[in-house]
Order: C-alpha cells, then structure tokens, then sequence
C-alpha cells in the first residue's frame, strides 16, 4: 500500500515562490511515475507535471513550463513541486500521485495525497 502526504501550500502574492512536498510511503517507489495535479474553485482537476523518480522523463503542462519544477528523491521517499512566479491563475488544491505508468490522465493514478491549498493573491 502506498499512502502520499503533501505540504507547503500557502497564502502567497503574485510572483512570489513555493516548494510543494509529498512523503511517500509504502511499497518500492522506483516502479512509479510521480504527478502532480491541482484542482481549482468549479474547475476539473488537471494535470500539471510528471515524471520519473530519475527525471529521465519529464512533462509539463504548458501554463506551468519555465515556471515549475517536478522533482523526486527516491531515497528520501519524496516528492517536490517547485513553482516560481505564481499567478493567481495557480490557485487551486494540488495534489500528488503516483502511476505505473508515464500518464497525464488522473484515471491512471490509483494512489493520492490528500492535497495542499495554493492561494495566490493579485
């Protein structure tokens, strides 16, 4: 069993930056994609980067690229989202998630954190 928890969400301004954190724990990591996805006030929740615990893969959505960073440590069990010149556009909860496959669908991720609010004010 796999179980995700996030932090490091906060009320920020426009342009300022955070480091978003997931702790994994459970079986071998290594096997999985880590994703990213955040939900925003009556909007569906979408994806906003994934990739592999090497970082030989990697992929973002395009309102995100240039600004945020996906990244992992498989020793230490975690996982970040680093996002830089926040917009109020990026509020929303984000979530963390882990596949079995390199997927930007939230259907393909059977493991969730419970998510982390993201407010950035204008």
């Amino acid at each position: 069993q796999v179980q995700l928890v996030e932090s490091g969400g906060g009320l920020v301004q426009a342009g300022d930056s955070l480091r978003l954190t997931c702790a994994a724990s459970g079986r071998t990591l290594s096997q999985y994609f880590m994703g990213w996805f955040r939900q925003a006030p009556g909007k569906e929740r979408e994806i906003v980067a994934y990739n592999t615990w090497s970082g030989s893969f990697t992929s973002y959505a395009d309102s995100v690229k240039g600004r945020f960073t996906i990244s992992g440590d498989n020793a230490k069990k975690m996982v970040y989202l680093r996002m830089n010149n926040l917009k109020p556009e990026d509020t929303a909860v984000y979530y963390c998630a882990l596949s079995s496959v390199a997927s930007a669908r939230e259907s393909d991720y059977p493991y969730w954190g419970q998510g982390t609010q993201v407010t950035v004010s204008s």
